[in-house]
Order: C-alpha cells, then structure tokens, then sequence
C-alpha cells in the first residue's frame, strides 16, 4: 500500500505551510499536539524545537501582534523608544512599593511576537557557575548545573562579528561561545572615546576593578565588554532567530496573534487534574492532546494559573474563584533587581547624546544604519559591564544573597551618555543595579477585577535592607571608578538628582527616593525538587500535581541570577524542549 510521507500528510492537515494568523476562524484545526501559551522569548524557543518532529502538531497563542516592520524593535539603538511605546506593551505598573517611599514604578513587559527578547536592552549575560549549581542543588537535578546547561548556551548562541567589523581580539574568550546557534551574539558595533577610558580604568584601578576578558565564563567579577543579542546591526530576537522565516515553513507549525489567553481548562478525578485545553480571545478554545506548555512570562504565567484555579486556595476563594489545585507558591517568591544610574557631565561632544539630540546627526545615522548596518544606530551606547562584591564587614551585618563568593552583589553599566540620551547636554552614566537581591514580591490576580483587572506586581523593591546597602555601595563603586587618572579633564561633575548625597544615610535615601526596577523578575512559579512541599514545578518543569501542564519561561527560575535574565530564559527554553521531547519520544 502506498503510504503519503508525514511531512506531506501535515501538510494536507494543516495546510501547505506554516503561517502567522491573526484571527482563530483561520486556524486550519483547533486541535493540536502541543499548545503553547506565549510566544515570548521562551514560548518561540519551544515551538521551533518542539516542531523540528514532524509527527508534532504545534500552535503557539501570542496575545500581542508581529514583530515584522517593527524598526524600534529592529535598531537597537531605538531600544529606549521601543520600551516606551505603549503599542508593544502591557504598559504594567507596579503596586505602590514601600521600600521606595510607596512610590509606583512601570514595569516594563513587552506584549509583540519574541516577548521581551524584542525590546529589552539586548544584553547577553549569562550569570555565574554558582548561580546555576545553585539551582541544581535547590531542585535535585544536577541537569540545571552550569556544566549540563553550558552546552544549551552553546546550542542557543551565534558569536557574530560586530557591525563595525573592528579586531575583537582580547575582548571576549571564543573558548566559552559557539558560533553553531540561532540567537547572535556580538561585542558593540560602535564605539565612543568613553570607551577606552572604561579599559584604562581596569589598568589604573586594577584592584578595584580587575579587567575581565569574558564575562560569560561563569565567573564574571571584574570590567570586560558588554557582549549583546545583535547580530549584522540588527537586533537579534526569539522571533528574528527561533520563529524565522525558514522556520515558519514547517507545516506542523502554526502561531495565531493577537490571542490572549485568559484560563486552562481541566478536568479532575481519581487520577488528579488533567489539564485539556485552552480559552483565550472571548471563548475560544483549543485543544491540547499532549501537553500545554506555559510559557507567558513571570507576569502571565502566575495570572493564568490562577484564573484557572491553581494556586493558594485560601487566596482563590477569597476571590470567588473555585481551586483546582492548591498551589500555595503561585506568584510568590518573585525576585528581582533594583537599578538607578550615577550621571556626570563630561567635556565631549561624544556620547550617544550628541545622536539622540542633534537632529542632522540622528538622521544621518538612520540613513547609514538604513543602508549599510553600520554606525551608532547598531549599538545601545552601553559598551562595558562591571560586577563587583560589597565588603564582607557588611554581609556579616546584612546577611548575603549571592549565590557563592565567586558571584558579584552589583552590577556596573558604563554608557557613553545620559540613560538612552533623554537628558539634555553630554554625559557619562554608570547604570548601578543589585544582582544578588534579598527582596521578594508578587504576582497576584487583581481583588476588584480578578480575571478581567491588570495584575497586583509587586517586586518587593528595597524590602530587604540588604539591598539598600548593595545599592548605597554601588554608588560609591561607580563614583570610585570616575577618579582614575584617565577621567581627568572628561569628568567635569556629577549631575544626578542626587549629587549631594554623601553619608550612608543620605545616600540610603536617595536609593529610596530615585531606585526604579530592571523588570527581572523571576520565580513567580518557581521549580523545587520533586517531594519539596513548596514550589510550582517539579525539575522536569511539570506543574506539581497536575498533568498535562508544563511551564518554560523565567517564572520557574526561584531566585534571580546576577545576570540580565534573557540567556537564561533561552537556556531554560532549551533544555525545556528537550525534556518535552524526551516525555513524548
């Protein structure tokens, strides 16, 4: 008998190739293998693995819209622009945070095919050996330690030249970087005179601020060059690098836009919860005859559970909300990282504010980054990073979150300019953020509007005295770096609202008054090892207690890395395709 090859008999099913929808009456079927909930950062990873199976039927459900044509998206000098473009975003605020005066911070969460991969600041930082042994230690599987994860960075990672095609000898260790990925990775296309001043520095301040070759080693403490997701002057996202054309061809892959997910659906009995299937969009439904994969974010992913009945059930009836499993971890433990930013005037026309400010120079750059890639539209101006431990007197009295003594409490981010260039003049800024936080939040359904309300985002800010002191003393990190020789003459004075402060108690409320957050969050459905009564998945990133249900994206992360969280999101993504793989070979 003459049998049709799988890949043809897709086709017939699900149409000739794969396609971007934008409304569900398109959709070829409403039945698939795998659902996956987000096409963030996460989600596209899995779908572009998940479908290299051509016996895998996959739809990805993306509440927010495509990311082709998006030139803020794609310029990564535009990255401020495209934070705060209200189009591509959930434009989230947080709860009033009492560790920052009860202030109201925005918290940044993209809402665009890639998720934050498509307007976060492109920074490719991996975090420290310790961070992820950690992990592994925490969940019982020795697959989340930096050795069995390092090849997933190397699967995920390809090392690029930079745009400016510049000698990038004794910039970065080719040893610990593949060039065998689909995520590029690159040094600064485009450089200021800033930036070797930065490296003089290590030079004259060695002690304090030790240069680093590769800050993706595993041990990062020291100043080395910032290495970010860009590749050819371009931005390098999930969607650009894991949901690129080639890869939407597959014909058992289908992405619907523009489809927000508002619960899961369950059936329970002896057996426990079985999760089957999926609303979103005004009562649509699509099934799920595997597995369905969250993957919506350290924001989405918590709201969905819990709408869906999962999480604590003392807090679900108190919202009129039937449990289906009680969960009580759901959107605790969430972790993030504060920031603020030291500021100088300096005596040079060299900085990215010069671009951002000068009409004919802004424009002339877009032509050339239009036409050829190059120039300051391929670069965000940052061009180092520093990570540096506080003093052990301090950690005795404070107490300590890193994950070891190899790991840095703070992290240093030299630009040649004001923060994206908003402030009017020439500067120089040192971004300042704890890594290593001791605060812990929220993500929780909102009381007046549980599943039709924003949700409660509360990242805890400064509710650890810990990280008043690591913020305090990374300040005066950032202000002992600009006193090396080489700033002499540069510097001209500090020109930040806090300028004055100077004793620890003026400076500790100056932290209060001006720190924001980076919009790391993680943990909000942490992982835990499997008989561990707390948690939300178990290592295999199944949802405890329930089956059918899995979670691959940062929210299973239960402590933030003193890391951007983006390569770790990817390398979550991958591993956790690969353990979808393995449950269903």
């Amino acid at each position: 008998m003459f049998v049709l090859p799988v890949y043809l008999l897709l086709a017939s099913a699900f149409g000739c190739h794969a396609k971007i929808y934008n409304a569900v009456s398109d959709l070829p079927s409403l039945s698939y293998d795998f659902v996956i909930v987000g096409g963030g950062t996460a989600g596209s990873v899995v779908a572009n693995r998940l479908t290299e199976n051509p016996d895998f039927s996959v739809l990805v459900l993306e509440a927010g819209v495509t990311n082709e044509g998006v030139v803020d998206s794609e310029a990564p000098f535009f990255v401020v622009d495209m934070l705060a473009n209200p189009i591509w975003s959930y434009n989230y605020l947080s709860t009033p945070q009492a560790g920052l005066n009860g202030r109201v911070v925005p918290y940044a969460r993209a809402r665009i095919l890639g998720g934050c991969s498509s307007h976060n600041g492109m920074y490719y930082t991996r975090g420290t050996r310790e961070d992820y042994d950690r992990y592994a230690a925490l969940t019982g599987d020795q697959g989340w330690s930096w050795d069995h994860l390092l090849p997933y960075f190397f699967k995920n990672e390809r090392w690029t030249a930079p745009a400016d095609g510049h000698d990038t000898q004794g910039q970065f260790d080719p040893h610990v970087h593949s060039t065998r990925g689909l995520t590029s990775v690159s040094l600064t296309g485009f450089s200021y005179s800033a930036s070797a001043r930065v490296i003089q520095t290590t030079a004259e301040l060695q002690d304090e601020f030790p240069f680093n070759l590769d800050m993706n080693s595993g041990t990062p403490l020291g100043v080395g060059w910032l290495q970010e997701t860009i590749g050819g002057g371009e931005r390098s996202s999930a969607a650009t690098a894991y949901l690129a054309p080639q890869f939407q061809q597959r014909p058992n892959l289908h992405i619907l836009l523009n489809a927000q997910v508002s619960r899961l659906v369950a059936d329970t009995g002896n057996d426990g919860v079985a999760f089957h299937s999926v609303e979103f969009s005004q009562d649509q439904f699509v099934a799920s005859r595997k597995e369905i994969i969250l993957s919506a974010g350290v924001i989405g992913t918590p709201q969905i559970l819990q709408a869906s009945g999962v999480g604590n059930k003392t807090d679900l009836q108190a919202l009129g909300l039937h449990t289906l499993l009680d969960l009580p971890s759901v959107g605790r433990n969430a972790s993030d990282h504060p920031v603020l930013s030291v500021t100088w005037a300096v005596n040079s026309t060299d900085t990215l504010d010069e671009v951002r400010q000068n009409a004919t120079r802004l424009a002339a750059a877009v032509v050339e980054w239009d036409a050829t890639k190059t120039g300051p539209v391929t670069a965000i101006g940052v061009t180092h990073v520093g990570w540096n431990r506080i003093n052990d007197d301090l950690l005795i009295q404070f107490g300590d979150g890193a994950a070891g003594p190899a790991t840095p409490h703070v992290e240093l981010m030299f630009t040649a300019g004001s923060f994206g260039g908003l402030m009017p003049g020439h500067f120089f800024s040192i971004g300042t953020a704890v890594v290593a936080p001791l605060s812990r939040g929220s993500v929780m359904l909102n009381r007046t509007h549980p599943l039709t309300g924003p949700p409660l985002i509360d990242p805890g800010l400064l509710s650890n005295e810990f990280d008043v002191v690591a913020l305090r003393e990374g300040i005066k990190m950032a202000r002992q770096f600009v006193t090396a020789k080489v700033w002499e003459g540069y510097i001209l004075n500090e020109a930040d609202s806090f300028v004055n402060a100077t004793t620890d108690a003026e400076l500790d409320a100056a932290v209060r008054a001006i720190a924001g957050t980076s919009s790391h969050l993680v943990g909000t459905a942490g992982m835990s090892a499997r008989d561990a009564a707390y948690g939300v998945v178990d290592p295999d990133l199944l949802v405890k207690g329930a089956r059918g249900l899995r979670i691959i994206d940062a929210s299973v992360l239960p402590i933030v890395p003193a890391a951007h969280t983006q390569a770790a999101t990817y390398v979550i993504a991958e591993r956790g395709a690969d353990l979808v793989k393995a449950a269903w070979a």
